[in-house]
């Protein structure tokens, strides 16, 4: 009855056509003239950009190759009878025309996943089962079409004023140049050369978000797990990794004790082996994760993105480093959005540089695609002076979040034997910030009296010029 409906309305309500056609697929319809008709009437609409009559779905029926008997004659037969009550209320039929879709599409998944099961799937395994399932439940009728600057200017005045939810540090500076911490739906990047500190950037911040109630995923590619989480206890528990090492059973679990009952958040660290995981296998991870352990990351960590694999491409002789890594940081940025996490990670420098004071966004190794994908993107430098005073400089790349010119240049400082970053005092930043000065407003008004909006003083005379 329903599809009955859907087809009828289809072709002679083209608003509710043009709403629904981009969501529903044929695979949605259970009897197969139903589905021969609305393949039939979706092919006119794409190529005509209008609705059928039914005497042109009966031409182009009557044209399809391979269509048995049985099917002809119930199309047929159908095809007059595709009549739509004009006094259907149109909202409630795209709510059930929805609801139909979701059911149908439930359904389908289902199926899938007892041929997989039962081995008639050629191209897919059972881990594939989860992702298959989500894309089933997810299915939903977006119909905005776009903001419309004018009209909508209600709700954008609302998001200016809304508070976004973002995820804090605990460095002032970090804070100050992110106007309150991490955004979601980002990709946030750490560049520094090698044993620098971004590792332990990484594990000091996810310490910092476990403390803070978050929930973490840290995934790692260069070292173990067990190394990654012996940094992280360093930090927590405020003792040197060495001390790690020899400290009795009971003093260790009366300190994990203390840290259990402060932190409400869980911090889950997996490892892949490098080079050989990419954003495919961290989906299908975070789809076992909420299945199995009921767990949802507030913030993932990439440690680090260099050594990540692609899930769109392989290099070889048409895929070279710039164009590989810019897809890895594409995956991962869309990863981010998928999932409503920001995502941290890192990279190298370049030769260049590694031993530079002043490391800029060329200095980036493999590829200059990477800073382009980044929404945050920061250098983590240091130098024997630097190392002797307990300290490290941040530099500022790119901030989609904040004027760069703040606080472009800025100090931490740097616990290496407890794997800690901590503020320091405001003494250390002097002599680094390069802020931009505030422009003078004091002539705007009589300036702009001039028409000029305050570029008046020292205006160059073009009467002269001539053109050529």
């Amino acid at each position: 009855m329903i599809e009955q409906k859907i087809l009828a309305h289809l072709v002679n309500n083209e608003s509710y056509a043009r709403k629904v056609l981009p969501f529903v697929k044929p695979e949605y319809f259970s009897d197969s003239s139903h589905r021969v008709i609305y393949q039939t009437i979706s092919a006119y609409v794409e190529r005509y950009n209008t609705i059928p009559s039914a005497e042109a779905l009966t031409i182009d029926v009557d044209k399809i190759d391979g269509l048995s008997s049985d099917t002809f004659s119930k199309v047929v037969e159908l095809l007059p009878n595709l009549k739509a009550d004009k006094d259907t209320d149109i909202e409630w039929l795209l709510d059930q025309t929805e609801k139909y879709c979701q059911d149908r599409a439930v359904y389908n998944a289902i199926m899938e996943s007892i041929n997989i099961i039962d081995g008639k799937s050629k191209d897919k395994g059972k881990g594939s089962i989860p992702q298959i399932l989500s894309e089933a439940l997810a299915i939903s009728f977006d119909t905005s079409v776009g903001h419309d600057f004018l009209s909508d200017s209600d709700s954008r005045y609302d998001f200016y004023h809304r508070k976004e939810e973002k995820v804090e540090f605990d460095l002032e500076y970090f804070n100050k140049i992110t106007r309150g911490g991490i955004p979601r739906k980002t990709l946030n990047v750490a560049l520094a050369g090698t044993g620098v500190g971004k590792t332990l950037f990484m594990c000091h911040t996810a310490a910092a978000n476990l403390s803070s109630g978050y929930n973490v995923l840290y995934i790692t590619m260069e070292m173990s797990e067990e190394r990654i989480a012996e940094r992280i206890d360093s930090n927590l528990l405020n003792v040197t990794t060495d001390e790690l090492k020899t400290m009795p059973k009971d003093a260790y679990d009366k300190k994990i004790e203390r840290v259990r009952n402060k932190c409400k958040g869980r911090l889950i660290i997996k490892e892949y082996p490098t080079s050989t995981a990419g954003s495919a296998n961290f989906r299908h991870l975070l789809q076992e994760l909420k299945l199995k352990r009921k767990f949802i990351p507030d913030i993932i960590y990439i440690d680090y993105l260099n050594i990540c694999s692609s899930s769109r491409m392989k290099m070889g002789n048409s895929v070279n480093s710039y164009m590989y890594i810019k897809a890895i940081a594409e995956e991962l940025r869309g990863l981010a959005v998928e999932y409503d996490v920001p995502i941290i990670t890192a990279t190298q420098t370049n030769r260049d540089g590694y031993n530079s004071s002043d490391v800029d966004l060329t200095n980036t190794s493999e590829s200059f695609g990477l800073p382009a994908t980044a929404d945050l993107m920061f250098a983590i430098i240091s130098t024997e002076e630097l190392e002797n005073l307990g300290q490290l400089m941040i530099k500022q790349l790119k901030n989609r979040y904040n004027d760069l010119g703040i606080h472009r240049n800025f100090m931490i400082g740097v616990d290496r034997s407890k794997m800690r970053l901590y503020d320091v005092e405001d003494s250390a930043q002097n002599g680094l910030q390069q802020d931009r000065p505030v422009m003078d407003t004091s002539r705007f008004s009589e300036d702009e009296e001039a028409g000029g909006f305050g570029l008046q003083r020292g205006k160059k005379d073009f009467s002269k010029l001539r053109m050529i």
